[in-house]
């Protein structure tokens, strides 16, 4: 028979389908079951657009009919909402579906929301249970909860990097440190944010995309806000694809000076909740060295490239970076490194030039 934490992973498994597509809003999923059958499921898809619950709800409608409902299980990965905004309370759409027994993850930290949901049902005669799989559910909705708690988006650094640190192959050499398989996952890695961050160097120098180039990773989502920090934009090259291609309105330039300035901008400004660096070793090392970064995704090829031009070019810091939670996958040849940031230096060093 299946328990209440099998059921929640098929909610948490609706909730991935959302990473990166519902910004300003969290990804969210539902199941509902009946006589420990799913009758249905959902996910959030856009701000502005049905939560996880009423899409579960409806789905469940559609193919079961409103009998279905009456003395069903709703299991939603994060408390269900009680408020209007965009859209109505699905505590409402609950209790006037006749579900009579609520189960979720974690307690939203939105605090319109915190903690209303269970006297809002259990008035209605409804059983609440919380914390079903808290920590998977809370993993899925770090971005969301930082932007709640400090007005600034989750920050993943990427980089690619040869055994040696190095970020760039010999001259003469082809551009690609690491194989195929590695730079498909760093495609569905830029499809989970909401913005790209690089350096106004890595432009001059390199002329990066920075888009999703899959078509199926791109459903339901537009491309990723492209930010160029630096401090000469005059020298930018306007012929790169930043400002020439289709998507050039979502390209913008903010100063060097104002990092963590800029990262709160995007979320006021453009909504988002999490953000990628994709850059040389000398906006990274800045990121870093100011405390900034939330998650490391370091991918490593198999060869030894010597040269200066490191994956962190910071002047080095009284104490070591540590990362936990960390996760390793073998891409090809390739090592992908993926982990938090235990510990990060705080400075006032001067920013060097990118």
């Amino acid at each position: 028979m299946p328990s209440d934490d099998d059921w929640m992973q098929l909610a948490l498994d609706e909730a991935y389908l959302g990473i990166g597509k519902t910004a300003p809003n969290p990804p969210v999923g539902a199941v509902i079951v009946k006589d420990e059958r799913l009758i249905g499921k959902g996910w959030h898809r856009a701000a502005g657009q049905p939560h996880a619950e009423r899409e579960a709800l409806a789905n469940s409608l559609q193919t079961h009919g409103p009998e279905a409902l009456k003395g069903a299980t709703i299991y939603v990965t994060l408390e269900p909402c009680s408020t209007y905004g965009r859209t109505p309370p699905c505590t409402q759409g609950i209790i006037d579906a006749g579900i009579t027994r609520v189960v979720y993850a974690c307690v939203d930290k939105n605090p319109s929301h915190a903690g209303r949901a269970d006297k809002l049902l259990e008035s209605a005669g409804i059983a609440v249970r919380s914390g079903v799989l808290r920590e998977a559910a809370e993993k899925i909705l770090r971005p969301f909860f930082k932007v709640r708690e400090t007005g600034l988006p989750w920050v993943i650094w990427k980089t690619a990097m040869s055994l040696d640190g190095r970020i760039t192959r010999p001259p003469g050499e082809g551009q690609w440190l690491t194989g195929a398989l590695a730079r498909a996952d760093v495609q569905k890695l830029r499809a989970t944010v909401d913005a790209v961050v690089t350096s106004g160097e890595t432009v001059r120098r390199d002329k990066p995309a920075l888009t999703i180039r899959e078509r199926n990773l791109l459903e339901g989502r537009s491309q990723p806000w492209r930010v160029v920090v630096t401090g000469f934009p005059d020298s930018l090259p306007r012929d790169a694809a930043l400002f020439t291609d289709e998507w050039r309105e979502r390209t913008l330039i903010r100063p060097r000076h104002e990092l963590e300035n800029t990262l709160a901008q995007l979320v006021s400004n453009q909504g988002i909740l999490s953000v990628m660096i994709e850059a040389g070793g000398v906006l990274a090392a800045a990121l870093l060295d100011a405390g900034l970064v939330d998650e490391a995704v370091l991918y490593y090829a198999p060869i030894l490239c010597g040269g200066s031009t490191p994956s962190l070019a910071g002047k080095g810091w009284s104490e070591a970076i540590h990362l936990n939670e960390i996760e390793y996958l073998r891409l090809g040849d390739d090592v992908r490194m993926r982990g938090l940031i235990l510990k990060s230096q705080q400075s006032s060093a001067t920013l060097p030039r990118f």
